[in-house]
């Protein structure tokens, strides 16, 4: 099996790219449904934020999963490859590891050291987890990631300068008019991103803040904690003039607003310039607002390098970090190498147990006379005997799985102590229960085949054939 992660980012692709290529979350569970069910897929997670989109993913063939891969990717958003397969990268193995480490711990994003990432990566593992897309691999190396992210935040001081997106946002805004003092600002969105850039502002000395939503009772949540003006999102069109700079965050699939809206309320306002700033993927605002005259918009790839003087001591610390992920990433390689050992050694323990249980069997037979007490004892005795002759085998074997030829300590492993039929005999249960939970869950149950039509006959043939 071989890990690989496809994605773009705002490194790879620009905005008006990357906002074709955005899940809603909504549609996230039946992507998740139709990725798992690609080719050569056997587990995946769907990582969707404003600044990328990555598709982790199990794979058995890893160098055809990348065609795989990008035809779901031309599938589900409708759009011939040659238009973005320059904008993707792929990682495969150790690079895509390093990459999901990189990334939770804020290595990756365009504010180093963010904790927004941290959360939006534990949420879509565990949405993942949710509808059945993850398995062995992506729930040990998803947990790892979180764990190290956390850790990399509280033994490292990567935090504590004050840089994020809605950071960059009102740092712009200050660099147009040196301070917030007598300014208005409209805050488009009632989300994290928005909670943020509220207390940024008023950290920065604003006090007249219009929060719009299209919910106005989540506006009004808002608003609330900080003082500010609730509006709909008519109310604010109507005000728009009022407003020196608007800053928009929200989930919204089309423009809150157009070109026209904009033009209106810059003719409202006396030749006074309008700032926009646009940090929504997909984006809130027309990109054709740029060519009103006074109004100067600016999108999330413009905070790029706002916040440099900030970035110099994260960098410092995100050294740090990296020989934590250099360190977790051993780890994951050890687990990993280890795994395939599993079903040997528990081969082993079955086939231990089933002739200590013969045994017994046998010495009740042969001594009919022993009491309960007696019985017990020599089960336990007999039973550590077996448990102590496996114990060094056990261990070298786990030894030689991390090693250069583990593959040929593990055949021979089988032929010494003849595991083959127990191998093959959890193999078939293993098998067999995968099949009955597909039947189930294509299904509902064997019942329900008689239900759509079925006769006896097909049902019967229906279950058999999946279960071989």
């Amino acid at each position: 099996m071989h890990i690989v992660v496809v994605g773009l980012n705002y490194r790879t692709a620009p905005v008006e790219v990357r906002e074709r290529f955005t899940f809603s979350e909504r549609d996230l569970p039946e992507a998740l449904k139709q990725l798992q069910h690609t080719k050569s897929i056997m587990e995946c997670v769907i990582v969707a934020t404003c600044n990328r989109t990555e598709l982790y993913a199990v794979v058995d063939r890893p160098h055809l999963c990348g065609h795989y891969i990008r035809h779901f990717m031309e599938q589900w958003f409708g759009l011939p490859r040659q238009q973005f397969t320059n904008d993707l990268y792929m990682y495969e193995d150790d690079k895509a590891i390093e990459h999901l480490f990189r990334v939770t711990c804020g290595l990756d994003s365009m504010v180093i050291g963010e904790t927004q990432i941290l959360g939006q990566i534990k949420n879509a593992f565990m949405l993942a987890q949710e509808h059945k897309t993850t398995g062995t691999m992506f729930n040990m190396l998803f947990k790892q990631a979180v764990t190290l992210a956390k850790r990399a935040h509280s033994e490292t001081s990567i935090g504590e300068t004050a840089v994020s997106v809605s950071y960059a946002a009102v740092e712009l805004g200050k660099r147009i008019f040196g301070h917030f003092g007598g300014k208005t600002v409209m805050i488009i969105g009632a989300g994290k991103m928005s909670e943020l850039t509220a207390k940024h502002l008023y950290a920065n000395g604003v006090n007249r803040v219009f929060v719009v939503n299209r919910t106005y009772e989540r506006a009004a949540q808002l608003a609330d904690k900080f003082n500010g003006i609730p509006l709909s999102m008519e109310e604010a069109i109507h005000r728009l003039h009022e407003t020196d700079i608007v800053i928009s965050s929200t989930g919204s699939d089309g423009y809150v607003l157009s070109r026209e809206q904009a033009a209106e309320a810059i003719g409202r306002r006396k030749s006074r310039p309008l700032f926009m700033i646009d940090i929504a993927v997909p984006r809130d605002l027309d990109p054709a607002i740029a060519s009103v005259e006074n109004v100067f918009l600016y999108d999330i790839d413009d905070l790029e390098g706002i916040v440099e003087s900030n970035l110099e001591q994260r960098r410092v610390e995100a050294a740090k970090i990296e020989t934590f992920i250099t360190a977790e990433l051993d780890l994951f390689r050890q687990w990993y190498k280890t795994l395939g050992v599993a079903p040997l050694i528990r081969a082993l323990q079955d086939k231990a147990a089933a002739i200590h249980e013969e045994t017994m069997d046998s010495l009740t037979n042969k001594l009919p006379d022993l009491d309960d007490r007696e019985r017990k004892i020599i089960r336990k005795l007999t039973k550590s005997i077996v448990n102590q002759m496996m114990h060094d085998p056990i261990l070298r074997i786990k030894e030689l799985a991390s090693e250069k030829h583990a593959d040929d300590a593990m055949d021979m492993f089988v032929k010494l102590f003849a595991l083959e039929e127990t191998l093959a005999q959890a193999k078939q249960q293993e098998r067999t229960v995968v099949a009955k939970e597909e039947l189930s869950s294509e299904s509902g149950s064997a019942s329900s085949l008689f239900e759509k039509g079925l006769n006896v006959n097909a049902a019967v043939n229906t279950i058999a054939a999946a279960t071989t």
